[in-house]
C-alpha cells in the first residue's frame, strides 16, 4: 500500500482525510484495493475485549473516549495505543497516576491532569478554537468534576474560562462576575449539596446552562441525588442537567455548542467537492 496514505490515515480518520483519500483514488494515485485496505478497520477494530470505534470522529467530529474505570491497566494501555495510531486526539477519563505511567511508556507525549484524573494526548497540527465555554464551580470540592469538563472541552478545541468557588452561600461572588457569565456561549455549572447554583445562574444569562450535580455533601445529599433532583426541578429556563459527577458529558456538550456557534465544528465535507 501507498505508505504516505497509510501514515496519513493513522494520524486520524476524519472527514477531511477520507475525502483526500477518495480524491487520490479518483486521480489514480491510490488504487481502490489500497483505499479499501486503508479503511479496513472502519467501522471498528476488534481487540477481543473491546471494539474500537475508529469511525466515530468521522461521524461526530470527535474520536472515541476511554473510560478508565472498570478496565485493567493492560486493557487501557492497549486501547490507548490502538486509538492513538488512528486519531490525533485521545482522552482517557477516571484514570489514576499508575495507569498514566504505563500509558506514557507507549505514548510519551501523553500528559496527565491529576485533578481531573484524565490522560490526554493531542498530536498533529492545531485547529481553530471556539471561544465561550465557561466552567463554574460552587465550591472547591467540586473542582475535580469541573476540571474533567474543562479538559474535555479544551481537547475539543474550545476556549475555556474557569470561575471557581462562587456558590450560593456567598451570592455576592456570583453577582460580582456577571460580566464574565454573560460573555459565555455555554456554561457548565458544577455544584453539590442542594445544587442551587445552576438555577441562580440560569436566571441571569441567555446562554444555555449545563448543570452538573456532584456527589459532594452531607448525609441527606445522598451522594449527589439531592443536587440532581434540585437541578432537574429548576424553575430557571435554559438549564439542562447531566448525570452525577459527569464532567465529561457536560464539557463535551458545552464544547459542541461553542463549536457550532462559531462554525468550527468538523462538518462533513460536501461530496460535490470530489467533482472539482
Amino acid at each position: 500500500m501507498n505508505a504516505r496514505i497509510r501514515r496519513g490515515l493513522e494520524v486520524g480518520i476524519d472527514a477531511q482525510r477520507v475525502l483526500s483519500l477518495l480524491q487520490e483514488v479518483r486521480a489514480g494515485e491510490v488504487s481502490p484495493d489500497e483505499a479499501l485496505d486503508a479503511l479496513r478497520d472502519l467501522p471498528y477494530e476488534d481487540l477481543g475485549f473491546a471494539k474500537l470505534d475508529h469511525h466515530r470522529d468521522l461521524r461526530t467530529g470527535f474520536p472515541e473516549v476511554v473510560l478508565g474505570e472498570g478496565k485493567t491497566t493492560e486493557q487501557i494501555v492497549e486501547i490507548a495505543e490502538r486509538l492513538a495510531a488512528r486519531t490525533d486526539r485521545l482522552l482517557i477519563t477516571r484514570a489514576g497516576p499508575e495507569v498514566y505511567e504505563q500509558v506514557r511508556r507507549r505514548l510519551p507525549e501523553a500528559t496527565y491532569n491529576q485533578l481531573a484524573r484524565a490522560i490526554v494526548l493531542k498530536q498533529g497540527s492545531s485547529q481553530e478554537t471556539a471561544p465561550g465555554v465557561l466552567i463554574v464551580t460552587a465550591g472547591t470540592a467540586d473542582l475535580p468534576v469541573a476540571e474533567e469538563a474543562a479538559v474535555t472541552a479544551e481537547l475539543m478545541n474550545a476556549e475555556v474560562t474557569r470561575l471557581n468557588d462562587v456558590g450560593v452561600a456567598g451570592i455576592h461572588r456570583v453577582l460580582e462576575n456577571l460580566d464574565v457569565l454573560k460573555e459565555a456561549v455555554a456554561l457548565v455549572v458544577v455544584a453539590g449539596m442542594e445544587g442551587a447554583l445552576p438555577s441562580v445562574i440560569g436566571g441571569l444569562v441567555s446562554a444555555p446552562v449545563i448543570a452538573v450535580p456532584t456527589s459532594v455533601g452531607y448525609g441527606a445529599s445522598f451522594q449527589g441525588l439531592a443536587a440532581l433532583l434540585g437541578m432537574l426541578n429548576s424553575c430557571a429556563p435554559g438549564v439542562a442537567v447531566v448525570n452525577i459527577d459527569n464532567g465529561f458529558g457536560a464539557g463535551y456538550l458545552a464544547a459542541t455548542i461553542a463549536r457550532q456557534t462559531h462554525g468550527t465544528g468538523r462538518a462533513l465535507p460536501e461530496m460535490s467537492r470530489l467533482a472539482t
